[in-house]
């Protein structure tokens, strides 16, 4: 038996179809050995509030150890988990190829998948996450939507707070009355066929929040796409199911899936590169996907010709070179938070290469956990826990006194920016940029990149 390695973390398929996923006595065994080895590990101690809840559990109990620990008593742990990652990619030793075979978010997801399939997932989460549905209705009534879910407005806030469980000091995402999808059919783009990337084919997959509620971060990586000579289209088949898979629905995530796979083999089979606006999208169509449904080709397929945003704009500038033109644009530098879906793709800090592509860029690079945690950090109950959790990254912010906050990760940003007003003390507050493209936008003068105030 060896004590962690060096061996890259791989991941076994989940065996969602399989009856003994959903039984409740073999859950209950596989929770109390992986906890177990957790409790005797404790390396994720600060990593979010899953650990400290689960080690303080077994610090209260009886003997100090597991075995007097109620199974009931696991919920609060499990709640805590946002399907980050991070515990997985970065700390744990015990995870595959080591015989302990540790995978703690997808155990965390199962626990979810049994408490669906036992209806005890709350109705106003289940339509919470029907992301395409809602973004579609809201467009048709942005101004009365954005109305409702300011914070500024006590008395709507307060009934979400109290009906929907979205606590009312949370920073909720805004709405726009014309997706990008709409946007980008009504605009064509002209491709700079001069570029050094001339030739190359992508599909924008939009993303359920670039599509309805920032566009402008689909409008700039368009405009830098197109000026580096990739000729591109805007297609959102369907959600990519992050939302449903944050509450176990993996079923549902699987339609998701085939739909999105099946409509976009035509554009791969043409030469067609994928691009994923969100690090959350492009972590489901890589790799969470293909665990759900490791069978499928077309899923298969789409996971090989996917890549984060970020991700893309590198390799145009490693392997062609980018396009002339970039002047500097950050005066007073800026703040890069590295988001957790970002680092669990594996694929390095991206986005610090991306910004770094910007002449004389004075650049802070944040690598922790924001704490929001996708719509787990909205949540009445959880949203000052998700400030604690993402304290440190908010303290460098305000700390390292840049004028320009951003993160890939259109969430965690708002997120951070909250964090930073309750330390700012009257100080001056960094604007915030709700992807690191946009920067790249406005260096090339392109006024697709311009961010809205935060």
């Amino acid at each position: 038996m060896s004590e962690g390695g060096l061996k890259a973390p791989t991941r076994h398929p989940l065996d969602w179809q399989n009856p003994d996923f959903y039984d409740e006595a073999k859950l209950d065994a596989e929770l109390r050995r992986v906890f177990d080895i957790c409790h005797g590990c404790r390396r994720c101690f600060n990593l979010c509030d899953s650990f400290p809840r689960l080690f303080d559990l077994v610090d209260a109990s009886t003997n100090g150890e597991l075995d007097t620990v109620e199974s009931k008593d696991f919920k609060p742990v499990v709640d805590a988990c946002t399907l980050c990652d991070m515990c997985y990619m970065t700390k744990c030793p015990y995870v595959p190829p080591h015989e302990f075979n540790l995978d703690f978010p997808h155990l965390m997801l199962r626990y979810r998948a049994v408490e669906l399939k036992k209806g005890e997932v709350e109705l106003a989460d289940r339509e919470l996450a029907k992301t395409d549905r809602n973004g579609k209705l809201a467009s048709y009534i942005a101004p009365l939507a954005n109305y409702a879910t300011n914070s500024a407005h006590k008395t709507a806030r307060g009934l979400l707070e109290k009906y929907v469980g979205l606590d009312k000091e949370a920073r909720l995402p805004k709405y726009v009355s014309k997706s990008f999808v709409a946007r980008a059919e009504e605009r064509p783009i002209e491709v700079n066929r001069d570029a050094p990337a001339a030739g190359r084919k992508a599909v924008i997959y939009a993303t359920c929040f670039a599509n309805f509620n920032e566009p402008n971060i689909g409008l700039a990586a368009r405009a830098v796409l197109a000026k580096n000579g990739v000729e591109t289209e805007v297609l959102h088949p369907h959600c990519c199911g992050m939302p449903l898979l944050e509450q176990g629905n993996i079923a549902e995530v699987a339609e998701s899936a085939k739909i999105v796979a099946t409509e976009l083999r035509a554009w791969i089979r043409k030469g067609y590169d994928i691009i994923a606006l969100t690090p959350s999208c492009a972590l489901m169509l890589k790799f969470e996907w293909p665990l759900i449904l490791p069978d499928d080709a077309n899923v298969k397929l789409l996971a090989k010709a996917t890549y984060d945003l970020s991700e893309y704009v590198v390799s145009i500038a490693r392997k062609e070179g980018l396009a002339p033109g970039l002047e500097p644009v950050a005066t007073g530098g800026v703040a890069l938070h590295i988001s957790c879906h970002s680092r669990a793709q594996n694929m390095g800090q991206k986005a610090r290469e991306l910004l770094k592509l910007i002449p004389e860029t004075d650049l802070q690079v944040i690598e922790r956990c924001s704490g929001h945690g996708g719509a787990w950090g909205y949540k009445t109950g959880n949203f000052e826990t998700a400030l604690k959790v993402g304290a440190p990254v908010a303290r460098q912010v305000a700390e390292g006194g840049k004028a320009i906050v951003t993160s890939e990760c259109p969430l965690a940003g708002p997120h951070i920016a909250q964090g930073v007003d309750r330390l700012a003390d009257g100080k001056e507050k960094p604007k915030l940029y709700s992807h690191p493209i946009q920067l790249l936008a406005e260096a090339y003068g392109l006024s697709a990149g311009r961010s809205e105030p935060s």
